[in-house]
Formats: structure tokens, sequence, C-alpha cells
């Protein structure tokens, strides 16, 4: 197993009491090339810095996950973008219009710059931006982070601080308590680059997500 980088708590309150001293922590573990888990809009995820390749290549070890399979970014603002994608097809920004920040992951044209390990060799990335606002804070000062579920490949993804504990507490080097998850289902996924096609339906259904491109003269594939 990978030792801890930091010398703290492995599970620590991530509430708005005390918030700016944990998220202060949080991006010093994140800049030193750390992994953390966190909650997200959906369930809990593992977070590192997007730009950091061995900090990615840690989180596809972590998980189990196969080289060929890319890993999502969640972001703070679409300020964030710029420094991910290489350009914004019509399509996804109508979607961001509307459904942003919320339970969309987009993938878009990934900025040759990243990891191969987070674009898996797609030219592409999926990115989203969270509705949960402490994730949002957070994601202001780290930056851009993987978001990738914090559970083993094969196994239900983690709906608590305690589950992540339990299953792979030794190999991050902190977990951010926030409680157990709401969500009932992954964030649906939207591929908008030369064509726009649903890749995994979620809360926000096929349906919905046709209608609101219709309205722009947008066909869903």
């Amino acid at each position: 197993m990978t030792a801890r980088i930091v010398e703290m708590p492995l599970v620590k309150a991530f509430h708005e009491d005390g918030a700016e001293a944990t998220v202060r922590d949080t991006a010093r573990i994140v800049r030193d090339g750390g992994v953390i888990a966190m909650p997200t809009d959906s369930f809990y995820g593992l977070g590192a810095c997007v730009f950091n390749e061995k900090a990615v290549h840690r989180v596809c070890a972590i998980k189990g996950r196969r080289a060929e399979k890319p890993i999502l970014v969640l972001i703070a603002d679409r300020a964030q973008l710029d420094a991910l994608v290489s350009c914004v097809p019509p399509a996804a920004a109508v979607l961001m219009d509307r459904f942003w920040p919320g339970p969309l992951t987009i993938v878009l044209p990934a900025s040759p710059c990243l990891p191969a390990a987070l674009t898996a060799g797609t030219g592409t990335v999926g990115v989203r931006l969270p509705a949960l606002s402490l994730l949002v804070k957070l994601l202001h000062v780290t930056g851009p982070l993987t978001g990738t579920s914090a559970n083993r490949s094969g196994a239900p993804p983690a709906r608590s601080a305690r589950e992540v504990e339990q299953s792979m507490g030794e190999d991050v080097e902190l977990i951010l308590d926030g409680g157990p998850a709401s969500a009932t289902m992954p964030s649906t996924v939207v591929e908008a680059t030369d064509t726009v096609r649903v890749v995994r339906e979620g809360p926000i259904s096929r349906t919905t997500i046709g209608a609101v491109l219709i309205e722009k003269g947008i066909q869903l594939a």
C-alpha cells in the first residue's frame, strides 16, 4: 500500500462548520499528489489533481481500473473548462446552460495536455459541474479533480465515508465525511462532440435531454 503523504486524521468531517480549514488541508494534500475520497452529488468519489499524471495513475490503481476506461472530472465553474477541453461544441453549451450545476456529465473534446490515463486515449474527457456547494468550494481551491466513484472496479459505489474507509481506507490520504449520499443512481452521461448521444441514462432522462436540444435545432443521436 502507498504510504500516506500527510500525517492527519484519515476521516475528516466535511460540513459548513470548519469548512475553510478542511478545504485548506485537503488542497495541500491534492497539491502534494495525494488522493482523497469525497462526497459528490451522486456517490462518494476519488479526487486527485487531473494534471498530475502520477496522481491519476494512483486513482486507477486504487480502483483496479482498466487502462482503456477514462476518468471523469469535476469542476467548480465553467472557467475551469479552459484547461481541460479543446473546444465546447454548441450542443454542450446548451446542456451546460440547462443542467449545470447538476447530475450531468458531458463528454467533450479533450485538451492534448491532459494525462493519457485520464482520457484513456479517447481524445475526450467527461466533465461535470456538481451541485454540492461544499464540493464546489473545494474545487475552487484545488482546481479540477477526478470524480470517479470511490469503489473497487466491479463493486457498488460507496454511499458513505464509512464504506470508503472499509474498502480503501489504507490507500487514500484523506476521506471527507459529508454524510450519507442521497443519490440513487450515477449521473447521466452525454457525449457532445461531433455527434450528440446519451452514453448513460441517469437522473436526467434521455427524453429530457432530447427535448432541450431539439429546442435549439440539435438532434440527439
